[in-house]
């Protein structure tokens, strides 16, 4: 609902400016239908991400079958979107320069992302011996991935690993986020990855977890009054 409502947040600017300019230029005589009295949703724009931890991760690797395993772990890697990932071909890994190029993406903007040596690692292996024009991802019976083919394994996956609240598919792009966020990588660094063409997206997504100087501050210098917990009071139920 509340994704929804910021969608018809964004599409009530778009006409109201059309209409505006509609006012401007003598079209109609006033601007009462779409004025004051029509007022966008509140309180819809708060992003809310849902990430996983560490050990939530490796809970859901170990949980998963081989064939999507490797799918799972491609997206905790590389942050990338599992249509991105699904049309990959062994070919698009450069193991000498330790990347992945995604031709073809959501917002149509080819990309690198740069692997670390753990990610060059497992994509080395998985490619290891396959022909370049293979598909990179495909399930056990030799299939590719189809759009909403994630949805069942991963709902599996993650009442195996007992992850809750239960997360899709496209937290795994959330959590690669997440984590290079709060371990300190720009944010212009995390929005090329992505695949976004600036850092807007991401500061709202993502910024309240960066470390910032009015954090390290307050943290730093903020008083501290000694007050050790009384460990003999035990809270009524």
């Amino acid at each position: 609902i509340r994704r929804r409502r910021a969608s018809a947040n964004r599409v009530l600017t778009i006409l109201k400016a059309i209409l505006n300019h509609a006012f401007d230029e003598g079209h109609v005589s006033n601007r009462d239908a779409w004025g004051r009295k029509l007022k966008p949703f509140r309180g819809v724009d708060s992003v809310r991400v849902r990430f996983l931890s560490l050990v939530e991760s490796a809970r859901l690797l170990n949980s998963c079958p081989g064939d999507f395993r490797a799918l799972v772990r491609a997206g905790l890697e590389t942050g990338a979107r599992y249509s991105e990932l699904g049309r990959l071909e062994v070919c698009d890994f450069d193991p000498d320069s330790g990347t992945l190029a995604i031709r073809k993406s959501k917002t149509h903007m080819a990309r690198h992302i740069t692997l670390t040596p753990e990610a060059v690692g497992f994509f080395r292996k998985h490619c290891a011996g396959r022909p370049g024009s293979a598909r990179m991802f495909v399930k056990a019976d030799g299939s590719v991935w189809q759009k909403g083919g994630q949805d069942t394994p991963m709902r599996e996956a993650c009442a195996r690993a007992k992850i809750e609240p239960r997360v899709g598919y496209h937290q795994l792009r959330h959590t690669w986020a997440s984590h290079s966020v709060m371990n300190g990588m720009p944010l212009l660094l995390v929005a090329r990855s992505l695949g976004h063409k600036d850092t807007k997206q991401v500061e709202r997504t993502y910024g309240h977890l960066a470390p910032s100087y009015i954090v390290d501050q307050i943290r730093a210098t903020a008083p501290r009054y000694g007050v050790e917990d009384d460990v003999t009071v035990i809270p009524l139920k």
